[in-house]
């Protein structure tokens, strides 16, 4: 058992069946939108939100397997860190609950986007985003200031 245990509210939502959560305190809002409410600049995928325009980052996109299947309507969480905001599309949401976070040492499943594991009391293992993994990620990405 080790000396110090992490832990952390976080939203538990799944992608593509997979079982996925995010701190929180980095979680801004939470909306839905329509395929038609998505827009492409520069190769990327944006959404308006109010007066703001939001990159809308898609977690089976950042994988190595990407999947074209899309829903007619899809959640979004907004994440909003360091004064970056980017929605984050996701299937379904979970809810919240207290998580205990478990480093991960599997080379199978270690990605820099992702900063832990922890396993639910029914044995299920969820994946926790380093949300400042993602945006170091969207940096890359030029920034977008065109409002749709």
């Amino acid at each position: 058992m080790p000396l110090t245990l992490a832990s952390i509210q976080a939203l538990l939502f799944r992608v593509h069946g997979r079982l996925y959560a995010v701190p929180l305190a980095s979680v801004a809002e939470i909306t839905r939108i329509t395929d038609a409410e998505i827009h492409r600049v520069d190769n990327h995928e944006v959404f308006q939100l109010r007066e703001q325009v939001l990159t809308l980052v898609r977690l089976d996109k950042l994988g190595p397997h990407a999947v074209t299947e899309r829903a007619k309507r899809l959640f979004v969480i907004v994440i909003g860190s360091g004064g970056r905001r980017f929605g984050l599309a996701v299937d379904s949401l979970m809810g919240e609950e207290e998580l205990v976070i478990k480093p991960l040492e599997d080379q199978l499943v270690t990605s820099p986007l992702v900063s832990g594991a922890s396993i639910l009391g029914d044995g299920t293992v969820v994946l926790i985003l380093n949300v400042s993994a993602v945006i170091s990620h969207l940096s890359r990405i030029p920034a977008v200031g065109a409002i749709a």
